[in-house]
């Protein structure tokens, strides 16, 4: 089991307005090979999970595990190097950093790692050629598509083997053509294996993924019948 949560709650209180509770003790599991999808409109705390469960934010009450590693038990430290090195994040808007080239923004997971200069070249090498896009390494993100660009994203997300990747409306920022081209290739990596929640609001995402959760203020709905 990779991910989990258990009556994961989320109240933000700021001492001067009326308390909001973002997610309300939602319990799921994700596990290695699973493409999930998330659904709810917006404002229903599907960002609010994607950070907790990226270890970017800390649940009020109950438990998130990643990799069996509760997260509210972790200094900062720890969970720094949790989100580093077992969480991947793929963006609706890309987030690569221009002055870099494609291979570049690729290593940076591993960069941050401190892995050998050698070993980075190989596994960079190994996540193009996983998303299709080998001969784009060398060049920068200007002169890419937004296709190649979600690519390239997927690319970092994978590219240090993490527990989970957390994809955040992957094809929002897409036409549909690439849309689809990105979803078909999340599908490809959750039967090699790996282990994908994604936010979505788009009906062929849901309908290419092994589970739908559905969100709706804070909670998760009963699965359909």
């Amino acid at each position: 089991m990779n991910v989990r949560t258990l009556n994961a709650t989320r109240v933000y209180d700021d001492g001067y307005r009326e308390p909001v509770r973002a997610l309300d003790e939602v319990t799921l599991e994700v596990q290695a090979g699973e493409l999930v999808a998330l659904v709810g409109p917006s404002g229903c705390g599907k960002s609010t999970l994607l950070n907790l469960i990226g270890c970017v934010d800390l649940p009020t009450s109950g438990t998130v595990e990643v990799d069996g590693r509760p997260t509210t038990l972790l200094d900062d430290d720890a969970l720094t190097a949790l989100r580093r090195d077992r969480i991947g994040t793929v963006f609706q808007f890309f987030n690569l950093l221009p002055t870099l080239t494609i291979a570049e923004n690729v290593g940076l997971p591993l960069v941050l790692q401190r892995r050998d200069r050698r070993e980075i070249y190989e596994r960079v090498r190994t996540a193009l050629e996983t998303v299709g896009i080998p001969e784009k390494a060398e060049s920068f993100p200007a002169h890419l598509s937004g296709g190649q660009l979600q690519r390239t994203a997927i690319a970092r997300a994978i590219v240090h083997e993490p527990a989970i990747v957390l994809a955040d409306e992957p094809t929002g920022n897409l036409d549909t053509e690439n849309g689809a081209n990105v979803l078909h290739l999340l599908r490809e990596l959750a039967s090699g294996g790996q282990a994908i929640l994604m936010a979505t609001h788009a009906p062929e995402a849901a309908a290419l993924s092994d589970r739908v959760l559905r969100l709706k203020d804070g909670r998760l709905s009963p699965p359909a019948p």
